[in-house]
């Protein structure tokens, strides 16, 4: 994956799943949105999701598989001269993979299919820089054949990345010639692996093995997306459909908007004023919908390296970043390299295996359910059945309808008054909030400012112990 770290220096500071497939207040773009009354109702052509784009939501945790020729040339960026017989994974298992991902709580896997060697993990036949020229399986193997075999059987949604930028194909940087190999490269693998949610592209451009840079045809590879997967995602700098978060800390950006400007971010790779911010915050006066996905590493580098076994992420820390993305209205997309061998090392699993038991701890038992709610345009209250102790809230919209909410605050009645628990701007799909414990019967979910009448989730508020 492209290092972006031109963006990371503008991030802001610093959930729980129904996939349908196998603090602060803020930064406000627009003084005017934070001003809005409520009987201020926008034109109704506000952005809405597609339904692949709510199910996808919905999942909110994806793993990235960042896996080729680079995993054994201790590389985080080959060059494109790698001799592919050095590729021999001799206890390859994706079906391990998927087992870890699956303990995890992860919904949906991502696999890096090319990297920017342009060494390919299927028997392409458009290239020799490939598994086919490898020992392993004698020539014959196919590792995207085996990991979307594996993700599917462990009822995981199926990623695929194809880097734009390949430092092995002589063609690269003579631009109409390139995209077509690319073209060709994108339909194998949209054809022959079955259907696929998410497509996943980034704008990394370097030079080719011919000094030559290249223009990328970006509208032509939507299309062909469109045309040969209908109901994948895609995902970039621009989307169309996902939106990188701008980072690679998987942290989302408070607030975070699903819609977006299009013409603020006009294609992968753009550097320019004013990129940073709107891929980490969206726009409230955005005409597309595009959510964002807040990609990250379990350890300092994208691809294994022995000397990065001891710094793997602890549960603690990957806890964190679930809260500072899913819990920010982004999905988070956690990257974990499988080692030279084929495997993921036994840290990593361990991690991944904690991980999904605290989230499932955490969000075991929602202390609002039963609740007798009352609703109105601009509220939601909760009748709890007893006096409860809580500290976690998670609050969501009926995003169907769009994203509306700019202004929020929480509250809980706590015998003589109401007390403010956290109080924000956006909720979007998902947004969650700490406390210190809190003890009450009532709480209080209000919509203190939005762009349109306030259409809340079911349930709005969910309420959880620190496990």
């Amino acid at each position: 994956m492209r290092r972006r770290e031109f963006l990371a220096a503008g991030i802001a500071s610093a959930g729980v799943g129904r996939a349908t497939w196998p603090s602060g207040n803020g930064y406000v773009r627009s003084k005017r949105i934070a001003d809005l009354a409520f009987d201020s109702v926008q034109p109704p052509s506000r952005p809405v999701p597609t339904p692949q784009q709510i199910a996808w939501q919905d999942a909110e945790v994806g793993l990235f598989v960042h896996f080729g020729i680079n995993s054994f040339m201790d590389r985080e960026w080959g060059d494109g001269t790698e001799d592919p017989g050095l590729f021999n994974p001799t206890a390859f298992d994706a079906g391990q993979w998927a087992r870890a991902a699956k303990a995890g709580g992860f919904r949906y896997m991502v696999l890096t299919a090319k990297h920017h060697d342009g060494f390919c993990l299927w028997p392409t036949r458009l290239t020799d820089h490939s598994v086919a020229r490898s020992p392993w399986r004698n020539g014959e193997g196919d590792v995207v054949r085996e990991f979307v075999d594996a993700a599917r059987a462990e009822g995981l949604g199926v990623g695929l990345y194809l880097s734009p930028w390949d430092r092995h194909e002589p063609s690269y940087g003579d631009s109409p010639r390139y995209n077509g190999f690319y073209m060709a490269q994108l339909t194998e693998l949209l054809t022959g692996y079955g259907p696929l949610i998410e497509v996943w592209f980034d704008g990394a451009n370097g030079e080719g093995p011919n000094g030559k840079r290249q223009e990328y045809d970006w509208p032509r590879v939507h299309r062909t997306v469109r045309e040969l997967q209908p109901r994948a995602l895609m995902f970039s700098d621009a989307g169309p459909d996902i939106r990188w978060i701008g980072n690679e800390l998987g942290i989302a950006g408070d607030p975070n908007w699903c819609p977006v400007d299009p013409a603020r971010v006009p294609f992968p790779g753009v550097s320019a004023p004013g990129v940073s911010e709107a891929l980490q915050h969206g726009d409230p006066e955005g005409t597309v919908w595009r959510p964002g996905e807040a990609d990250v590493s379990i350890r300092p580098g994208w691809f294994w390296h022995a000397a990065e076994d001891d710094r793997v992420r602890t549960a603690d820390e990957l806890v964190e970043l679930y809260f500072l993305s899913v819990g920010r209205n982004a999905n988070l997309l956690l990257n974990v390299p499988p080692t030279k061998d084929g495997v993921f090392h036994a840290t990593d699993v361990a991690r991944l295996t904690e991980f999904g038991r605290r989230i499932r701890t955490l969000f075991a038992e929602d202390l609002a359910a039963g609740a007798q709610v009352t609703r109105s345009d601009r509220a939601v209250e909760l009748e709890l059945r007893r006096p409860t102790t809580f500290a976690i809230a998670s609050l969501a919209e009926d995003i169907a309808h769009g994203q509306r909410i700019a202004g929020y605050r929480l509250q809980a009645w706590t015998g003589a008054a109401w007390t403010t628990l956290a109080r924000g701007t956006t909720i979007g799909h998902r947004r969650l909030a700490r406390f210190a414990p809190v003890t009450a019967s009532r709480v209080r979910l209000t919509a203190e400012s939005a762009l349109d009448t306030p259409r809340l989730g079911s349930p709005a508020v969910a309420l959880y112990a620190t496990g």
